[in-house]
């Protein structure tokens, strides 16, 4: 899930604002030896955090259905996971840092949810949005200062960027099979009064039938 949410990333800052511009994205640690090693400009990722949002947690199961419509699995809501990012620009003047960093602005705020249908296959399974921040109140335990200091670099201009993501529960439950022949009952007194009544059936296919002939009658022009 995650290598997948740094694709999506690398996707928006890439063709956004910085479109057309070679500048890469990297998610390497911007340590001291990085910096020293880097000879062209770079937009840095770096994910520094990880922790799961239980103010999103679910309780109960979700329903798996097949390209029928049918419920073949079941497992439970996906937890939610803050991924927190520190955005850094690294060229040889701060100027251009600075508008790189503005670029980045200007291709991120407008996303404030990214959409199910332009995440990977197995994030867009799920079905699920994912929040996007950026610049926002910092709200995890670790100060910038005390991560640049862990990185062993000298603090620079950074965005705070955090991306909520799901992630599949596990274990998934195999659900039975559809129902096709439907409930059958039948009624009689205790002493046999009075006598055994027929079969009264709930057929799957007479219940498809009548909502194809309700719908059917619904698409017809009014004959008034």
């Amino acid at each position: 899930m995650i290598h997948e949410v740094d694709e999506v990333l690398k996707g928006l800052l890439e063709g956004g604002s910085l479109a057309g511009s070679g500048i890469d994205v990297s998610f390497e640690a911007p340590t001291r030896d990085w910096a020293a090693r880097r000879n062209a400009p770079v937009i840095n990722t770096y994910l520094y955090d990880i922790r799961e949002d239980v103010s999103r947690r679910q309780r109960g199961q979700m329903a798996v259905r097949d390209e029928r419509d049918i419920v073949v699995k079941r497992r439970q809501p996906p937890r939610w996971f803050r991924l927190s990012y520190l955005v850094t620009a690294w060229t040889r003047t701060p100027q251009d840092e600075h508008r790189l960093l503005s670029a980045v602005l200007a291709t991120l705020l407008p996303r404030e949810l990214i959409s199910a249908d332009e995440l990977p296959r197995s994030l867009r399974a799920l079905g699920l949005a994912m929040p996007v921040t950026v610049a926002g109140i910092q709200t995890e335990s670790r100060s910038l200062a005390e991560i640049w200091s862990a990185l062993g670099g000298e603090l620079k201009p950074s965005l705070d960027l955090v991306v909520t993501a799901p992630f599949p529960a596990y274990p998934e439950y195999d659900a039975g099979p559809p129902v096709t022949e439907g409930a059958v009952v039948r009624v009689r007194g205790i002493d046999g009064d009075p006598p055994e009544s027929g079969e009264r059936a709930h057929r799957p296919h007479q219940v498809a039938a009548a909502r194809e002939a309700r719908e059917a009658a619904s698409r017809r022009p009014d004959q008034r």
